[in-house]
């Protein structure tokens, strides 16, 4: 077996690079992996000595990009040690999945222990390490992505429904909440690192049930945060939208009317056997409630077509719902059945072709009810902290999270707030132009 020192790795200060899959969760602990090594490492972009390698598993396609990227890094970097860790780690552990392409492999729980984890690697251990106990969110902390303005904030984590198809509640555990005060405090570093905005996250947010608050709670306390500029919530369940959530986000221009409410299905027999514990019709009355409340809301969702059982008539409801609700932003994903689950043993198993025309179908009809949306947006102006440039055009998005693109005779920084009289449409981007009149001047560059 060929040694660390054997493969020509600098034992002095090796370099690591970290490639994420999935999830702003994913995300999120990326972000706390290379805090953790940023003292003892050197950190790459690409083609480290290390290649820690932070894996999904919640679909088949995830487990496959996993694999095809470390089967490239094999090839263009054969002496770097690979390291399969997070979710699909534990899939392999339990059985579910295999990963012959990574020396080491390790759980979700040993992210807090990355430096571990690699001093294992480099001393020659292979295969799986054991499983062991997660660490309270409490003693979490992430560096953020290195090159965003947004800063995404774990504050729960685990899962304690029982979704049939659901394999991140296999891997990730029961629900654990981070307290308010941990939050905060994370916060506060976050933004005093530069990062504007901030992205609340979590296995499943409507579960956050910390000891010294509530989801509320904690929105209230960051919105008084002085060095923020925005805050959003990422995907939180159906449940978890509730008239307290909502209340302070009306009339708080930092609060963005944004809410990805993940509905998979609009068919009430199909989300019966998902066990997703609600209704099309409860669906609509929390998109109406934040609507009564904040008029201009815009809402994602995630939509699992091809789910067992799925006939025509029970793809058609879920047309009609994304159509009449009008999503700004909508994720189809075409089912896959994951050893180890419920719903992989149902029969009326939907055939590949059929998923994949359902998707295209979906996809086509989201896009007409987004271009009225967008529409509705020409000759308004938008705020949008500058992201980036891509072909002379800087781009970003709307409080309301819509993307948007424009030119500008000023300079422009990436961080900074600009407003934009909209003037086009373009595909599924918003084009307008620089409003030097509500310019607030203010910047954060990163």
């Amino acid at each position: 077996m060929k040694s660390a020192l054997s493969a020509g790795i600098d034992m002095n200060r090796p370099s690591v690079s970290i490639l994420t899959f999935g999830c702003r969760v994913n995300q999120y602990e990326s972000g706390a992996i290379r805090r953790a090594l940023d003292d003892s490492y050197r950190i790459a972009e690409e083609g480290g000595d290390i290649v820690v390698l932070n894996g999904c598993t919640v679909t088949a396609l995830a487990d496959r990009k996993a694999r095809q990227a470390a089967r490239r890094i094999r090839r263009e970097n054969p002496d770097s040690l690979i390291i399969l860790i997070g979710c699909l780690g534990d899939a392999v552990a339990a059985g579910l999945a295999r990963f012959d392409e990574a020396d080491l492999i390790a759980g979700n729980a040993w992210k807090m222990k990355i430096e571990r984890v690699i001093a294992a690697a480099l001393s020659g251990r292979r295969g799986t390490l054991p499983p062991i106990g997660f660490e309270p969110l409490d003693r979490e902390l992430t560096a953020g992505t290195a090159g965003r303005i947004r800063a995404y904030l774990k504050v729960q984590d685990g899962c304690s429904r029982a979704c049939t198809y659901c394999r991140p509640r296999q891997v990730r555990g029961p629900s654990r909440s981070k307290s308010v005060k941990a939050a905060v405090k994370e916060a506060e570093g976050l933004l005093d690192s530069g990062y504007p905005e901030l992205v609340l996250t979590g296995i499943n947010l409507a579960e956050y049930r910390p000891p010294d608050g509530s989801l509320p709670d904690l929105v209230r306390l960051l919105l008084e945060l002085p060095n923020l500029r925005r805050l959003r919530i990422a995907s939180i369940n159906p449940d978890g939208i509730t008239a307290e959530l909502i209340d302070p986000f009306v009339g708080r221009p930092r609060a963005c009317p944004h809410f990805h409410i993940p509905l998979q299905s609009g068919d009430d027999r199909i989300l019966r056997g998902m066990r997703r514990g609600y209704t099309a019709s409860t669906y609509r009355e929390k998109i109406e409630l934040v609507r009564d409340r904040l008029p201009d809301a815009t809402f994602g969702t995630d939509i699992i077509v091809g789910f067992p059982g799925e006939d025509e008539a029970a793809f058609q409801a879920t047309c009609r719902l994304v159509e009449e609700i009008g999503f700004s932003n909508l994720h189809i994903f075409r089912y896959s059945p994951r050893p180890g689950t419920e719903a992989a043993g149902f029969s009326g198993q939907v055939e590949g072709a059929l998923k994949r025309r359902r998707a295209e179908e979906l996809d086509r009809i989201w896009r007409a009810a987004l271009r009225t949306l967008l529409d509705s947006r020409v000759g308004s102006t938008q705020d949008l902290i500058v992201e980036g440039n891509r072909n002379g055009e800087w781009y970003g998005y709307t409080r309301d999270y819509l993307h948007a693109s424009f030119r500008s005779d000023r300079p422009v920084l990436i961080g900074e707030e600009r407003s934009v009289r909209i003037t086009d449409v373009d595909g599924i981007t918003l084009r307008g132009e620089d409003d030097e009149r509500g310019a607030n001047g203010d910047h954060a560059q990163r």
